[in-house]
């Protein structure tokens, strides 16, 4: 049966599958009859709308004559997952994007942030996150409120486990107080203990620091399994856009590195953090 609503991750599945399609020169018809099925059963496969075998994800790869084992292998992954994670309790409390992110890094090899307008969600506190969402609509009922922020909590579980987390962190989101002097004090020590947990990697970028214009360089940067498979999250006015177009991967990759490279290393950055608070 179609799905009804499919999350990021499926229609994922089915871009890479249309373009392995389109690298082998064929047609959604000619890629349908020569597997054996009709146009719409290949549509419905490619926007994420129908499920795919591991036999058939195996097919269409041999069909369209794709030696790439190791990005058959991490689709056939994709195809095969059975169940949704935490995120799924959200489902009828939050937008879809709430989700669809949670997603996203959990099932990510790695997870490199740039915050230069808040601090990154999973380093935020409770408080902290209660107050950006506050602000920014104010008009949510007490409700969702709550599971915004819960399903912001709940993210921290991507930190400290198997895949290591980056955040690069500009001075002016440390210093700008979201709420008061009391939530500021709790942020900047909960990024402090955040940077001690093993794979967690936290970096500063000092107001003085020359050369830096990417004060609107806010991104997420998820790995996939290989990386043709690496996805970005930016968030927009209309809402969080997830992108994966290989010439943009590598245009967010070489952004992601440029802004790095003005950070300071994890151990100064955490005397800065450090010498913040003591301030406060």
């Amino acid at each position: 049966m179609p799905r009804k609503q499919p999350t990021a991750r499926q229609r994922r599945l089915g871009r890479e599958l249309r373009r392995l399609r389109e690298a082998a020169g064929l047609t959604a018809r000619q890629a349908a009859e020569s597997l054996g099925t009709i146009s719409v059963t290949m549509s419905q496969i490619e926007s994420g709308v129908a499920g795919v075998s591991e036999a058939r994800v195996r097919r269409i790869a041999a069909q369209y004559a794709c030696a790439d084992t190791q990005l058959i292998d991490a689709l056939v992954e994709m195809a095969t997952e059975r169940g949704g994670g935490w995120w799924e309790e959200y489902r009828d409390a939050l937008p879809p994007s709430f989700l669809d992110l949670a997603e996203l890094e959990y099932h990510a090899a790695f997870v490199e942030e740039i915050g230069t307008t808040h601090v990154t969600g999973p380093l935020q506190t409770e408080d902290y996150a209660r107050a950006v969402f506050t602000y920014w609509r104010p008009e949510l009922p007490a409700n969702e409120l709550e599971a915004r922020v819960g399903h912001r909590m709940r993210r921290k579980a991507t930190l400290g486990g198997e895949s290591p987390y980056t955040a690069v962190l500009h001075e002016s989101v440390l210093r700008t107080r979201v709420a008061d002097r009391h939530v500021a004090r709790g942020q900047l020590d909960e990024l402090l203990r955040q940077s001690e947990r093993p794979g967690v990697t936290i970096r500063v970028i000092p107001f003085d620091v020359d050369g830096f214009a990417g004060a609107s360089a806010a991104l997420l940067y998820a790995g996939g399994r290989v990386p043709a498979l690496d996805t970005v999250q930016k968030d927009t006015p209309s809402g969080a856009a997830f992108v994966d177009a290989a010439a943009q991967l590598q245009a967010m990759r070489t952004l992601f590195r440029k802004v790095e490279s003005a950070s300071l290393e994890p151990a100064p950055s955490r005397d800065f953090v450090h010498r913040l608070a003591k301030e406060l």
